[in-house]
């Protein structure tokens, strides 16, 4: 079973990640957390690699229902994003909310998920489209 939602861009990795960030804003969501996966596996274990951000996003509203539902979904919360650099492109990966559903087997998740898929969805497109926009100015 896919558990992400994801978009390319072929857009700088820069760029792409402040898109990303907007994106979320306009959908309610804000930054709790944020890995640069890249700067700490080059400081922990000296290795290279490509551009690789985890954003721990957040919408208040949803994760109250949520946690309303079922306490124990903290552990699922908040959702992930992940911006990462893949040779001339970009991936933007969001965890997709109906795990929520099928890992605590509750329907009254359902309703939350849906709204945040919603959500998610449309801060992908938006952060897509950003990216298209991006390329026609190039070209």
């Amino acid at each position: 079973m896919p558990y992400d939602r994801t978009v390319t861009v072929n857009a700088p990795f820069d760029q792409v990640q402040r898109d990303v960030r907007n994106a979320l804003a306009d959908q309610g969501f804000g930054i709790l957390t944020e890995i640069d996966v890249q700067a700490t596996l080059k400081a922990k274990l000296d290795h290279d690699m490509e551009p690789y951000l985890i954003l721990g996003a957040c919408n208040p509203p949803l994760a109250h229902r949520a946690l309303e539902t079922d306490h124990t979904i903290g552990l699922l919360l908040p959702c992930n994003v992940v911006v990462r650099s893949d040779v001339d492109r970009v991936i933007v990966q969001a965890v997709d909310p109906s795990t929520m559903v099928t890992l605590t087997g509750l329907d009254a998740m359902a309703p939350v998920a849906e709204e945040a898929t919603r959500r998610l969805d449309a801060a992908l497109a938006s952060v897509e489209a950003a990216g298209r926009e991006s390329q026609d100015q190039v070209a």
